[in-house]
């Protein structure tokens, strides 16, 4: 049998609630090139001298509103997730984020504790879907840094598994309590993190075919395996299923929209206030791209969605947790570990 281990690896936070801590975190975050794929100079300016300089105070601030005393809510979900399923399997399990600590090389280095004559490490990006912007640069970052300290180790990578059935279940059951009962709500919104069109068309390995084609989505082609908005369709659309909700009761949309260019639509900060004047006055939201709770899901749609749907007139909201650390999902990370390749 071959030695493995095996790293959870996950978006990361800033080490504190500092402004100083957010300056880094954001620097960091928004100078990667599969994030804001604009020429370095350009997007050094936009990141060094706009974006940062405004957005670290706010940021800031959102973070407190959410901070545990444990830490970052999605640093301790993540370590709790290790835990449990280090708890489960024989391999040695670390966890790295993309951006901030612990690095690749803390992961590494803690397999290697565990374990020295390591031969095979199993990186699982916990993102569900592909995007250049999350699980693609996850990736490349752990290859590369692996690359420059030159392990012998084989690395292996869990693949986007945002129609593999144990995800789809693990996640239909996280939900399940909360919309069983369809008469108790108006609509389940699913909220997926948003990015720009310009990503979906560039990871199109044919370049024919995402945003050109008719149905795109819907039409067969080599290009869903790297398509987000495809593969966030299809995972709204197995969970419908497995849940047996009507297909008018719920829809999808896409958060945390950042610049000017055109991004994915419909927009869940636009979608969330109409809702109340169309007849929606009592709305369930989920967020399936992330698997552990965040600022996005805790600040943007737990309080800002929260009250942008209650001022414009609706009367309850309710936020649908990351499955987190749910036995289901436990179990689910075990399996998904062994589709590495």
């Amino acid at each position: 049998m071959a030695k493995k281990g095996l790293i959870l690896m996950n978006l990361g936070s800033p080490d504190s609630t500092s402004v100083k801590d957010l300056r880094k975190y954001l620097s960091e975050f928004l100078m990667d090139e599969r994030v804001i794929d604009k020429p370095y100079l350009l997007r050094y300016l936009l990141v060094k001298g706009i974006i940062v300089p405004f957005r670290a105070p706010k940021s800031a601030e959102a973070y407190q509103q959410i901070w545990w005393k444990e830490g970052s809510p999605l640093v301790v979900l993540t370590q709790q997730l290790k835990e449990k399923v280090a708890a489960k399997t024989d391999m040695p399990v670390a966890i790295s984020m993309r951006y901030g600590n612990p690095s690749p090389q803390a992961a590494y280095e803690e397999l290697l504790a565990q374990c020295p004559d390591l031969e095979e490490v199993i990186l699982f990006p916990l993102y569900p879907h592909y995007a250049m912007s999350s699980y693609e640069t996850a990736v490349e970052h752990m290859v590369q840094a692996k690359k420059e300290l030159k392990y012998k180790f084989k690395l292996s990578v869990v693949p986007p598994f945002y129609n593999h059935p144990a995800y789809i279940e693990a996640l239909a059951n996280s939900m399940r309590p909360h919309v069983a009962d369809t008469t108790t709500y108006d609509q389940l919104l699913f909220s997926y993190h948003g990015i720009p069109e310009r990503h979906v068309i560039k990871t199109d390995p044919t370049q024919q075919h995402c945003m050109k084609v008719e149905n795109c989505c819907t039409t067969p082609s080599t290009s869903h395996k790297t398509c987000y908005r495809h593969q966030v369709s299809i995972t709204s659309e197995l969970v419908a299923q497995k849940l047996g909700l009507p297909k008018d009761k719920w829809q999808q949309s896409y958060q945390s929209r950042l610049g000017r260019d055109p991004w994915l639509l419909p927009s869940t900060q636009t979608v969330i206030p109409e809702m109340p004047a169309l007849g929606i006055k009592k709305l369930k939201v989920v967020c399936p791209s992330f698997v552990s709770d965040c600022l996005e899901t805790l600040e943007e749609i737990e309080m800002r969605g929260k009250e942008d749907f209650v001022h414009n007139g609706g009367e309850q909201y309710d936020y649908i947790p990351c499955m987190n650390t749910a036995d289901d999902w436990v179990a689910a990370v075990i399996t998904l570990a062994g589709t590495a390749v």
